[in-house]
């Protein structure tokens, strides 16, 4: 079967038989919030029409209106198959909805981030099937908002909020009442094997006493690798496949990396005992190894030094959501382009083609929770369960190398003593690695570290030597002996470092626009964030605005020296790699052209590799 992963939301689990229901959608505002009581999930009179997944403060929605709405409401008509069984899956609805069919409800989510589905029994299917939706979405920081704003107006680096439906919508048909769920993918890189743990779901409850047969197949580059096809009881035994090539020459394990982004096509068919086929999944995997040894991270035990660059995810014709899957390729090619081998994605869980992606064109990611903004029970509920759904759905990528659950003290302001705060964020550390014991985990990027396995550090000191100088006495900052970056110490209180790597993983920030920029002298302290009104309006960056490319140039080198010249330091990420609304601060512009000598910049990301 020919794939045509990039345009399926869901690229690493397809199934042959969905239909996309992105596209027109009836819409309404609720600000008395009365849908509900007059049952507009029977059907409403819409005040206008929505392009999904767009939102409506985004111009490709079709309204275009910026103002923050607590209710909203959707509904479109649909064709299902009465004979089949269909499954409808959401892949993000910012914040909490409920969803009906034909005026019954199917059920709720909350989370914004991460994807859902209901199952349709054959019943509820009509001649004319209305999906209706209502989503509440407030200004609560204690709910997981990444970049959101919770004011009425943007400030610092924070932006217009997102509403409602922001990632793909579809329906996918099977033929049984059993299906599989997921398929757990860890690769074995050192005994060239994968380690498989299919889940199998029955409709509308998880399969219990009934034995069914699971077919694998493995291949590479068309050629079968290996096939197996097992009894599968109850979920529980883990699937062991070789990934090693045989024939005349024995080649072994297609490792993937970034400099070859090798993938292997597995399928897998579920039967029943009498051997009719009740579901058949088609994905990938790729075969590599992150580890740490002796203080450094490890590529397929290989030492890796990571240039990463900070990516945010954001246009300004959709916000968060990606206009097109070749916008997202654009910004795939323009990380390698500028000569990273990575980017971390900042304070937004992306749309599920782009990881694919990466992992097809071989970029690593660190994978980022948006964060809340206060500490109470709420917030922990929120962030938790969201976090760990995530980190399910996105485990199978080979690209996403690093799980960054909190950033910079966000939501957890007082962890430097706070007690209840530092076990917070080491619940998450633990649960994140019961799910996946093979990926580092960075609990808190930038300082302020409680349990982590890498130790990041965050700087826009503008200045080279003074960076230098700042990070020439290791000791000094990984020991807690002083601040750095003004107030900001590498460990909370009651936590020592223990020969973790160390990566500056936000530096730079460097406002410059390329047209019609200013010329400012202001001098601000080092590491804070600048903001300055200009005739377009309000410019954010870190340390003086450079006035054109040469001053730019200069010191993005001179920072960069700094950087790769620290023997202890395993890699760094920059800040940015667009620019984001008020944000000037991108090597890129918001239409993803480059603001400055793309050359200039390869040749600094690439002094250092190793």
């Amino acid at each position: 079967m020919k794939l045509d992963r990039r345009n399926h939301p869901r690229p690493q689990f397809i199934r042959e038989n969905w239909q996309s229901l992105d596209g027109k959608w009836d819409f309404a505002f609720d600000d008395a919030d009365c849908g509900r009581s007059e049952k507009w999930y029977e059907g409403f009179k819409a005040t206008h029409e929505i392009r999904a997944p767009f939102t409506y403060e985004t111009k490709l929605s079709g309204i275009n209106k910026q103002e923050h709405h607590n209710v909203v409401w959707y509904q479109r008509e649909v064709e299902l198959s009465s004979d089949k069984l269909s499954t409808l899956y959401f892949d993000a609805v910012d914040y909490y909805c409920e969803v009906w069919l034909n005026g019954n409800k199917l059920g709720d989510h909350k989370g914004g981030s991460d994807r859902f589905n209901f199952e349709i029994p054959k019943h509820l299917i009509e001649d004319k099937n209305c999906i209706t939706l209502r989503v509440e979405d407030s200004k609560s920081c204690s709910q997981p908002r990444g970049k959101q704003r919770w004011v009425k107006d943007n400030f610092g680096c924070w932006y217009v909020q997102t509403t409602g439906i922001w990632k793909s919508v579809w329906i996918e048909e099977t033929c049984s009442e059993y299906k599989l769920e997921k398929v757990k993918m860890t690769p074995d890189l050192d005994n060239n094997q994968i380690i498989l743990e299919p889940q199998i779901a029955k409709f509308a409850s998880y399969i219990n006493e009934e034995a069914l047969n699971i077919e694998i197949e493995i291949s590479f580059d068309d050629k079968l690798i290996s096939s197996t096809k097992i009894l599968n009881h109850r979920n529980l035994a883990p699937i062991v496949m070789d990934t090693a090539m045989k024939g005349n020459v024995n080649w072994g394990t297609q490792v993937w990396s970034p400099e070859e982004p090798n993938l292997y096509d597995v399928t897998f068919r579920l039967y029943d005992e009498a051997g009719t086929l009740l579901d058949e999944v088609f994905s990938y995997f790729g075969m590599r190894k992150i580890s740490i040894e002796d203080g450094q991270i490890l590529l397929n035990n290989h030492t890796l030094y990571q240039r990463l660059v900070l990516d945010q995810g954001y246009w300004e014709e959709s916000g968060i959501t990606p206009p097109s899957v070749e916008a997202l390729e654009k910004d795939v090619d323009r990380v390698r382009e500028l000569g990273y081998n990575g980017l971390r994605k900042h304070q937004k869980i992306e749309d599920e083609r782009f990881i694919y992606l990466c992992d097809l064109k071989g970029v690593l990611m660190w994978a980022e929770m948006p964060a809340t903004y206060s500490f109470d029970d709420v917030a922990i509920r929120n962030l938790t369960r969201e976090w760990l759904n995530v980190v399910e759905q996105q485990y199978n990528h080979p690209s996403i190398i690093t799980w960054v659950p909190f950033n910079e003290s966000w939501g957890v302001h007082g962890i430097l003593n706070g007690e209840k705060q530092q076990q917070w964020t080491e619940g998450v550390y633990y649960l994140t690695k019961a799910i996946d014991a093979n990926r580092p985990v960075v609990t808190n990027d930038g300082w302020e570290h409680t349990i982590s396995d890498i130790l990041t550090l965050h700087d826009y000191e503008e200045f080279g030597e003074m960076l230098a100088q700042r990070y020439e006495d290791k000791d000094a900052i990984v020991y807690n002996e002083k601040a750095f970056n003004n107030d900001w110490f590498a460990f909370a209180k009651g936590y020592e470092y223990d020969e973790q790597p160390v990566i500056i993983s936000e530096f730079g920030g460097i406002a410059f626009e390329r047209q019609g920029e200013g010329d400012s002298d202001l001098q601000m302290s080092n590491g804070e964030q600048v903001d300055e009104e200009s005739g377009s309006g309000l410019r954010v960056g870190y340390g003086r605005y450079v006035a054109n490319e040469k001053a730019f140039l200069e010191r993005f080198d001179d920072i960069h020296q700094a950087i790769q010249d620290l023997p202890y330091v395993s890699g760094f990420c920059y800040t940015q790699l667009t620019d984001v609304e008020q944000e000037v601060n991108g090597l890129l512009d918001v239409n993803r052209e480059f603001k400055v000598d793309i050359k200039r910049v390869r040749k600094v990301n690439e002094r250092r590799t190793k």
